[in-house]
């Protein structure tokens, strides 16, 4: 059965509004590949449980750098004491 993106939509909120939380989302992420593209079957059939959704605070260029990594024992150095007067 190949059901349209309204018809998908409607269930959707119907089971949001039943509290069914799960069956919305599997709804919503039918409704994106379908509107990606993909087959209806396809669609139906894709196991979207493995999809994850980009984080709010994640977004924006510098997100997806690597981070640089101490050695193994590396201590970092005594902060200065910021109430030690300058000599002239």
């Amino acid at each position: 059965m190949t059901d349209t993106i309204e018809t998908l939509r409607a269930r959707m909120e119907t089971a949001a509004a039943a509290m069914d939380f799960e069956t919305a989302s599997r709804l919503r992420d039918r409704i994106t590949l379908l509107r990606g593209g993909a087959d209806p079957k396809a669609a139906q059939a894709a196991d979207t449980a493995g999809l994850t959704r980009q984080a709010p605070g994640a977004m924006g260029l510098g997100t997806s750098r690597q981070r640089v990594e101490p050695p193994a024992g590396w201590k970092p150095p005594a902060k200065p004491d910021l109430m030690v007067t300058r000599k002239r």
